[in-house]
């Protein structure tokens, strides 16, 4: 097994799970580590909502022994926030600690945080400066590749963030315009590894083996981050480990195996946040593991009735049934 140093801290070089608002939560990182992922980044927290002493945003940083080596990440547009939330960061004993100037939502944009600093290179830059020096913890950064196809500028970024002292960058290879559509340019993050001497991640249109290497081959990039490619498929995870152990490669589950992992994720979110919240937030996360089975758009729609984990198991015997008589 290959190994990568992000300012000290030893990461497999396997596969990453990216940071997604909303969806990557603790259940989340919990079933992408349980498979094998080398290494994953919490939900972004405002810099002034921590500062502000925010209970809800505060709860986004905290770190359990099972998600290590695991990164906070920190959200804003000011450099004095951005220090003093760094510091309130470091109580939660996080690995790392990284800058978000990737999301592309406008409540985020609309701050001058997220993929908006990928118009304010300046800003940017003294944003991960006062990061840096307010911790002894290597800060990374996740950045874009532009704003726009007219202002392509994730080399340029990538070198502020080096010469601030960022111990690595990610960089996701569609621009804020793009949101989620269109395909990734690897070619970005193939520049952007030429461009700098600290470790680069590379993130986008990756849900395979295949792609994973094919990744790692093109771009050169010392990990590889996967998002979108997880959903409803934490053994993903477990595939590539197993891969770059020289193993066979594990088959994809069955389809009484994917019911058990579904039920299993659906758990860890209903204990991390009750069964209200847990459920709510469950249905997408179910409708994600039923993908591609047969009646998959019926089952689907029915995820957006459950309410509690008695629904649950009541989708899932009438899942069964019909699987079973088809």
């Amino acid at each position: 097994m290959e190994y990568i140093s992000i300012g000290g801290v030893q990461i497999e070089k396997t596969a990453a799970l990216a940071p997604m608002a909303s969806v990557a939560d603790r259940a989340y990182r919990l079933m992408a580590k349980e498979y094998g992922a080398a290494y994953v980044v919490g939900e972004m927290a405002s810099c002034k909502g921590l500062c502000y002493s925010d209970r809800k945003t505060a709860e986004l940083l905290s770190v359990t022994p099972a998600e290590r080596p695991m990164a906070v990440q920190l959200f804003g547009a000011e450099p004095p926030f951005m220090a003093q939330a760094v510091k309130i960061a470091e109580k939660y004993q996080p690995e790392i600690i990284d800058i978000n100037a990737g999301c592309p939502m406008p409540k985020i944009v609309g701050g001058g945080a997220g993929s908006a600093l990928m118009k304010t290179p300046k800003l940017f830059g003294e944003l991960v400066k006062a990061a840096v020096e307010a911790t002894e913890l290597p800060v990374t950064v996740k950045i874009r590749k532009g704003w726009d196809n007219d202002n392509i500028n994730a080399v340029e970024m990538a070198k502020i963030a080096e010469e601030n002292g960022a111990a690595a960058v990610a960089v996701h290879g569609r621009t804020r315009e793009q949101l989620y559509s269109g395909t990734a340019d690897w070619d970005i993050i193939r520049d952007v590894k030429k461009a700098v001497s600290i470790p680069v991640i590379g993130n986008g249109d990756v849900a395979s083996v295949q792609q994973c290497e094919e990744m790692y081959r093109y771009t050169g990039c010392d990990l590889v981050m996967i998002g979108r490619g997880s959903y409803g498929r934490p053994w993903l995870f477990g595939q590539i480990k197993d891969f770059y152990e020289g193993k066979p490669v594990r088959p994809e589950p069955s389809f009484e195996e994917k019911l058990t992992i579904m039920r299993r994720h659906i758990g860890l979110l209903v204990e991390d946040k009750g069964e209200r919240v847990g459920m709510k937030e469950a249905r997408r996360h179910a409708s994600w593991y039923l993908k591609g089975m047969n009646g998959a758009a019926r089952f689907r729609n029915l995820c957006g009735t459950m309410n509690t984990l008695d629904d649950l198991e009541r989708l899932i015997e009438q899942i069964r049934n019909e699987q079973e008589n088809n």
